[in-house]
């Protein structure tokens, strides 16, 4: 591992200096099987289990016979909840009982989110401000912030904050493409979901806070 830097800019999007970023977070080596993993795990994590269909023991109706076993010329029903009886329960359909949930152990989850902190530098979609700061929870102010970093609104950008803070939070959520996250709750999908990550550079101190380095064998 190197010594990484990157520029830090203001919010003029002028640049004010350098910063030395801490290798074992921004400078491992990528697997991509490994953030393919992690990417899998989270989705499946998060996935609702939405469609549930009822089986026979569910459906209302049913408790007596439709007709007497024999002598009618039709075929002998048990049950008017079975399968094969329009309203009847279900065969084989799709229930809330399904477990999608994955699992992936700590220390690779913590590898895949550096190796994609890493690929941020190395493709230059890291920006460094020297603080990220508003006077008023104003939508206007933040797009004026964005526009001076990228000279255009049409990126994609995760703006990561060290800390809680009401104005930023209140002044992104209704930028389009645009979403913010703490320094603290950083995960693989949402910063691969993102082009640039956008951050001010006391959330780095948080992000060596939170995760620290992750010891090799």
């Amino acid at each position: 591992m190197s010594d990484v830097s990157v520029t830090i800019y203001n919010t003029e999007g002028k640049k004010v200096g350098t910063a030395k970023l801490p290798p074992e977070i921004f400078d491992v080596k990528i697997n991509p099987d490994l953030i393919q993993q992690a990417v899998i795990t989270q989705r499946a994590n998060a996935r609702q289990i939405l469609a549930h269909v009822k089986d026979r023991s569910e459906v209302r109706g049913g408790g007596k016979k439709p007709w007497r076993q024999k002598g009618t010329g039709q075929a002998r029903h048990g049950s008017i909840r079975s399968p094969l009886w329009k309203g009847g329960g279900v065969t084989f359909g799709p229930r809330k009982e399904r477990i999608f949930a994955k699992k992936i152990n700590k220390k690779m989850k913590r590898k895949a989110l550096f190796m994609v902190l890493t690929s941020k530098v190395e493709d230059n979609e890291l920006i460094l401000l020297d603080k990220l700061e508003l006077k008023e929870p104003k939508t206007k102010l933040m797009t004026k912030v964005l526009e001076n970093i990228f000279k255009e609104n049409s990126k994609s950008v995760l703006v990561v904050i060290p800390k809680k803070n009401e104005n930023i939070i209140r002044a992104t959520r209704n930028i389009p493409k645009t979403k913010i996250l703490r320094a603290d709750s950083l995960n693989v999908l949402d910063l691969l979901s993102f082009k640039y990550l956008l951050m001010p550079e006391d959330a780095i101190k948080v992000i060596e806070k939170t995760y620290g380095a992750v010891k090799t064998a």
